[in-house]
């Protein structure tokens, strides 16, 4: 079954790929000749998520999916949350990104937070809603080089390592988006039946 994923990143798509199987080939926006940057103005991951995947459901008329993903960090209120990717700047720059955050926690001590995925999924019409939450810690320097965002800075919970450090494989057992993606394709198995 082909379906359109809202993405054109790389690192997503693999990571999304394989925790989708064979049975599902994904298609990015750029493949159904979609270019442009695909609005995300809501307040919430919900609402991103669902603009999205509705955006790109209106002009390719393809059954698709879009997520969104924040990094909720307690001392700093839940932000930078839906703001994750423009933390820093307006573009997609994970190292400013990455400094303000390590800037906005010196001398915290209260290291607690949590990445979120939602994934909104346009099906024969129909919205369904799947999230994904991984508990973590925010480490004081980047550790790392596999990833992107805020992957250097973050331990999940029971392990020792960065997302960074860690094997896409070992990654997607834990991840929050594996977690909103395996509720997917549980979802979408279940409809096939």
């Amino acid at each position: 079954m082909k379906i359109v994923f809202a993405t054109n990143n790389a690192h997503k798509l693999m990571e999304v790929q394989a925790v989708l199987g064979d049975a599902y080939t994904l298609l990015t926006p750029r493949d159904c000749g979609v270019t442009e940057e695909i609005p995300e103005e809501q307040e919430t991951l919900e609402g991103n998520a669902s603009q999205k995947s509705h955006y790109l459901r209106d002009r390719t008329g393809l059954d698709c999916f879009a997520d969104d993903t924040g990094l909720e960090v307690e001392a700093l209120g839940g932000a930078p949350g839906v703001h994750s990717a423009r933390y820093a700047t307006d573009g997609h720059d994970f190292e400013a990104n990455n400094r303000l955050l390590l800037k906005n926690l010196e001398g915290v001590e209260n290291r607690r937070a949590r990445f979120r995925t939602v994934i909104s999924l346009l099906l024969g019409g129909e919205e369904h809603l799947f999230e994904g939450i991984v508990e973590g810690r925010i480490i004081d320097r980047e550790t790392g080089h596999e990833g992107f965002g805020f992957d250097p800075l973050f331990i999940p919970d029971g392990y020792a390592k960065t997302f960074a450090e860690m094997t896409t494989d070992e990654k997607n057992a834990v991840s929050h988006r594996a977690r909103a993606v395996r509720k997917l394709a549980e979802f979408l198995h279940s409809i096939e039946k």
